[in-house]
């Protein structure tokens, strides 16, 4: 079974928190053909509130499938306007 390490970032770390949902280097055990929606789902977030997904260090989509060893991380909406353009993330549109 693959294994990731998860994280999330600003707010998405306090509504996690509430939900008793660890959030910093979590080591994650995910089934194959995982994506980084179903990542989402399964902390009991919904896609609006996060904005864009690091892979490996990386802006990817939500759909990619992630494979053991990957890190994911989750930035929510509200990245201060410069560092979108340095993140790789500005004016990304989400899947519908």
């Amino acid at each position: 079974m693959p294994v990731i390490t998860f994280n999330a970032f600003s707010f998405l770390q306090k509504k996690l928190k509430k939900k008793s949902i660890p959030f910093s280097n979590v080591q994650m055990k995910i089934s194959s053909g995982t994506t980084a929606k179903d990542v989402i789902d399964t902390v009991e977030l919904s896609p609006d509130e996060v904005e864009a997904v690091f892979i490996n260090g990386k802006v990817g989509p939500f759909e990619t499938v992630l494979n053991d060893g990957d890190r994911l991380a989750l930035v929510p909406p509200g990245t201060p306007g410069p560092y979108r353009v340095l993140l790789g993330f500005k004016n990304k549109k989400k899947p519908v």
